[in-house]
């Protein structure tokens, strides 16, 4: 549970509550909790021994016949996390499908353009090799074709919307968006470009582009802005992944009040939890008079039994779970008290996930479980909780800061270079020197490319 959103918890609760009717949500309507009812193995309210209420599930069930919930709690992470529902349209392939049956062709040559685009991949590409596809289409579908057949249904497909589909690669993709535009002067050249200097063109050599194209710097740009206008990965036209639309929940929200840090936790959708004093009574009754038991009376004795061992197991999981988030966050926000109150990420401290665990008590494999896929809410911002923690390194004085502030400072100096002569790794490492951190120039490549930022000849622009 621990490695469950916000909004994931809400939907496993929801679900227990639709599968257990042991579990009630809401505050009881006594001030005598269920425990108090002596459901509870070894809980001896009665003061006698004929109704000691020290009932043994072994008593009513096999050795084989583990409950459902403990099954349940040892099956996969995958079948444990329900995930986010959301609502969609019709998918990238069903739009193409629906193209494809449009088309003027035999059933066969249809069966392949189904194969074709099953095989497309989220970005909207056929990565696959023709001739591995032939292979597929005689051992799956009992289709026999060759290339060339694979080949003439592939150019039907490339012809749909949105332009640049099912392309094999890169090159290929840009090409057939500039085939389907008006031809002009400029998508003209822009082809001649891809076609004759693409090697060129993806390592921004454009002093050579210009110069076979014999053209000057003015055309040049008009070129690679028809260029740069195309799509690289028509498949995002569809959204591929509904999820990575949906309004982020945060698990935490901290709050500064009379500047002072206030933590609170989201419980919004997740309501309180007991068990069913109902189900208890009944539970009690079976027990009392188990003398006179029936086959069918052991059958639901086992029956609730379950139910509210399951009940009493997960409310005490959502307990725990509240208590391990709430312990790590607090740590989090003493750990990292300066940034929660400036917003600065200049402020943030080196913190690995063990320096977590050791003031917590935790495991660090605990402390990872409750980071994953989790976020708090600040006055500056929603932040995931991966966000705050980084490694360290030393100041020319001998100071530990974060990596988290050197990276701060490359992006700041890249953002602001000349971008017709960008900052290089080995000028990168240079300005940090002067600044007092001891970077080398191989740590510095390794910070940018955490960052996702290509090297200074690939940011160059006209």
């Amino acid at each position: 549970m621990l490695e469950l959103s916000t909004v994931e918890m809400e939907d496993r609760v929801k679900q227990e509550l639709e599968e257990n009717p042991v579990l009630e949500e809401g505050r009881e309507s006594s001030m005598e909790s269920a425990d108090e009812e002596g459901f509870d193995i070894g809980d001896d309210r009665s003061g006698s021994g004929e109704n000691e209420m020290d009932i043994s599930l072994g008593d009513y069930m096999t050795e084989d016949d583990i409950p459902s919930y403990k099954l349940a709690e040892m099956n996969s992470q995958v079948e444990r996390r329900e995930g986010i529902p959301y609502s969609s349209g019709p998918s990238l392939q069903d739009q193409l499908l629906d193209q494809l049956r449009l088309r003027n062709l035999s059933k066969r040559d249809r069966k392949i353009g189904e194969y074709i685009i099953g095989n497309m991949d989220d970005d909207g590409y056929l990565r696959r090799d023709l001739e591995a596809i032939t292979d597929d289409l005689i051992f799956k579908a009992g289709i026999e074709a060759n290339k060339a057949d694979i080949q003439k249904v592939l150019s039907v497909i490339q012809d749909f919307d949105p332009p640049g589909i099912c392309a094999r690669d890169l090159q290929e993709c840009l090409l057939l968006q500039l085939e389907k535009k008006k031809p002009t002067p400029s998508t003209k050249q822009a082809i001649t470009v891809l076609k004759d200097y693409f090697e060129a063109f993806v390592r921004k050599h454009y002093e050579k582009i210009g110069k076979g194209l014999g053209v000057d710097e003015t055309g040049l740009k008009r070129i690679l802005r028809e260029i740069t206008s195309l799509n690289p990965k028509p498949g995002n036209v569809w959204d591929s992944d509904p999820e990575a639309s949906i309004q982020v929940t945060p698990d935490f929200i901290v709050e500064i009040i009379n500047g002072e840090l206030a933590l609170s936790m989201n419980h919004r959708g997740i309501p309180e939890l007991h068990i069913s004093r109902e189900y208890a009574d009944m539970f009690r009754d079976y027990t009392g008079n188990k003398a006179n038991q029936t086959n069918e009376m052991r059958e639901a004795v086992q029956f609730v039994k379950q139910k509210l061992d399951s009940a009493q197991w997960f409310i005490d999981a959502v307990r725990q779970r509240q208590e391990t988030m709430q312990r790590t966050m607090q740590t989090i926000l003493f750990l990292q008290t300066e940034f929660f109150l400036t917003g600065d990420e200049s402020k943030l401290r080196p913190m690995i996930l063990r320096d977590v665990a050791k003031r917590t008590g935790y495991d660090i494999s605990t402390i990872s479980r409750v980071s994953n896929s989790k976020y708090v809410q600040t006055n500056f911002g929603i932040y995931p909780l991966k966000f705050f923690f980084s490694e360290s390194t030393q100041t020319e004085s001998g100071e530990e800061i974060s990596t988290r502030e050197v990276k701060q400072i490359m992006k700041e100096t890249m953002e602001a270079e000349n971008k017709r002569k960008p900052v290089t790794d080995e000028e990168l490492t240079a300005i940090l020197r002067e600044k007092g951190y001891l970077i080398a120039r191989r740590t510095v490549a390794k910070y940018r490319e955490q960052m996702n930022i290509p090297v200074a000849r690939l940011r160059k622009e006209l």
